[in-house]
């Protein structure tokens, strides 16, 4: 199943954290040798129903994430969205039940980013 959420992904300058408190999941620090990444997210978090990511430091053009839940289930969303340092995208709701998420896949455009490499942080809601 794709879900494009391209046109309803919104940038600001800070995260918004409505609809429930944010947990941080994990946190992928940005190659520019490779144009993807992959956060792990342990069980014992729990089941989340929305995910937003977060940067730090430098500018990612991102294209689609890949969520891959505790059941074996996989969520392809199209992203398509330039995250600044220090911006978010919006809560990413994510289809059906709180499930818990196992991993996921961040995929974006390659670029020469120096001594400030990005970071993306990943926060669940519930």
């Amino acid at each position: 199943m794709t879900l494009t959420i391209g046109a309803s992904l919104s940038v600001s300058g800070q995260p918004r954290r409505e609809g429930g408190r944010a947990e941080f999941l994990g946190e992928a620090n940005v190659d520019s040798g490779v144009d993807h990444d992959n956060i792990m997210v342990t069980a014992s978090q729990g089941a989340f129903r929305a995910i937003q990511l977060r940067v730090e430091n430098n500018t990612i053009q991102f294209q689609r994430v890949v969520v891959h839940f505790g059941n074996g289930q996989d969520e392809r969303i199209d992203v398509r969205s330039r995250i600044p340092a220090g911006g978010s995208s919006r809560m990413i709701d994510l289809p059906g039940e709180r499930r818990v998420i196992r991993s996921v896949e961040l995929w974006y455009g390659r670029a020469n980013w120096g001594r400030r490499r990005p970071k993306v942080t990943l926060w669940g809601f519930k």
